[in-house]
């Protein structure tokens, strides 16, 4: 597994990059032994350590979360356990996750675009009923069933999830409701 620990406005040392490619191995080889590559970052906002892990399984699955704590080796350890925690609720799927597909997951280009606010000052936009994009970025959207793509959205930690449906192909979204239940927006319907 390649890794990639960095710090912003800290300085990772060697012991802390050795504990955390040990440590992170270990957590991931429990659940998956085909991780692909991991990007560990540290950072600190006055007396707190923020870790944030972002762990690329081969399956094209992601796994991701965030941890802060007063000592940078505490924020690491709920980092890694809050993964673990994640790893093990979908324990029996990742294992059987490469038996029912034959390719790992297959993503598709999209665009991304951030609009900016709409502030009430500004007369461009009174004239005008388009939005103004302030950035462009490409996203990449895969292809999974909805089972996969509730997976994916917690794994990963994200409040929604927008994926390319296996059995039709068409775009859905799957996505945590205020309720805490899991929506499921699929436009094609049933007939």
């Amino acid at each position: 597994m390649r890794y990639t620990i960095s710090g912003k406005h800290i300085d990772v040392g060697d012991a802390l990059t050795t504990h955390v490619q040990s440590e992170l191995g270990e957590t991931i080889e429990k659940y998956s032994q085909r991780p692909t590559d991991a990007t560990v970052t540290f950072s600190r906002d006055a007396h707190q350590f923020t870790c944030d892990a972002v762990v690329h399984l081969s399956t094209g699955l992601t796994v991701q979360s965030r941890a802060a704590a007063n000592e940078v080796y505490a924020a690491f350890e709920a980092c890694r356990e809050r993964m673990d925690k994640q790893l093990r609720r979908y324990k029996r799927r990742l294992k059987d996750h490469h038996k029912d597909r034959v390719e790992p997951v297959v993503f598709g280009e999209a665009g991304s675009y951030v609009l900016a606010a709409e502030d009430e000052d500004s007369d461009q936009q009174a004239d005008s009923r388009e939005p103004i994009i302030i950035a462009e970025m490409e996203s990449r959207v895969p292809t999974l069933s909805v089972g996969d793509a509730v997976m994916q959205m917690e794994l990963a930690g994200a409040p929604l999830l927008v994926f390319r449906n296996e059995k039709h192909g068409g775009v859905n979204v799957v996505h945590r409701r205020d309720d805490g239940n899991v929506g499921w927006i699929d436009p094609r319907g049933n007939g």
